[in-house]
């Protein structure tokens, strides 16, 4: 008796197992970081996954598999998530575990520095600097004891706070004149020039906060 001919050729079988499951299976530690960190961002940003997708441009389908880590994403979606949690790209890789970094500096023992108005008497105290990969904050309280026939002028990049503690003075920033005391605060474009025009009131002391640009080096 001979048999069909069917009976030795390979059966086929249809693959019926749902896509995703092999998504699920193929996440790894880099699409449960971005999962977990987009999340944890969309929430401190107050959005929900619907307000999300409007503004990515992303389905709610399609959110929900990456913040669960069931899909990996392009370098477009991870460009849009980033612009509507307005972070760098960067913080979508970065884990919970990151080092922040921080400074802390008790009352007097500040670092003196040496800046361009110390032959006229001013002192700088450096409060403390974060100098990360590409950005730098920095913070000084400046003390003015005596008038002086100078004035410096300063012009940097970046973006400065000043914000008086004590005493009057008279502030120019490019065309412009502020007289400030205990409690005000000015605000400037670094690259304008700027700095105390008339010392109305000694002592002065005003807190300056610097934020420089990207990759900014002295």
């Amino acid at each position: 008796m001979s048999l069909p001919e069917s009976a030795f050729s390979p059966a086929v079988v249809e693959d019926t197992t749902p896509r995703e499951v092999f998504d699920d299976a193929g996440a790894g530690p880099l699409e449960v970081l971005i999962g977990s960190q987009t999340r944890r961002l969309r929430i401190s940003a107050g959005l929900s996954v619907s307000e999300m997708a409007t503004v990515t441009g992303i389905s709610k389908s399609m959110l929900s598999k990456i913040e669960n880590a069931q899909t990996s994403c392009s370098l477009a979606t991870l460009s849009k998530l980033a612009a509507a949690l307005d972070v760098p790209v960067t913080s979508l890789f970065r884990g919970d575990k990151t080092q922040r970094e921080s400074v802390f500096t008790r009352a007097g023992t500040g670092a003196e520095i040496v800046g361009r108005g110390t032959r006229s008497g001013h002192h700088y105290e450096l409060l403390g600097a974060l100098r990360g990969q590409h950005r730098r904050l920095e913070a000084v309280v400046v003390t003015l004891r005596e008038k002086t026939t100078s004035t410096p002028r300063f012009q940097h990049p970046g973006t400065e706070l000043l914000h008086m503690l004590e005493g009057e003075m008279v502030y120019g920033h490019d065309n412009s004149e502020y007289t400030l005391q205990a409690g005000d605060s000015l605000l400037l474009d670094g690259e304008g020039v700027h700095g105390p025009i008339a010392l109305t009131r000694l002592p002065i002391r005003f807190l300056a906060v610097t934020a420089y640009p990207d990759n900014y080096s002295e």
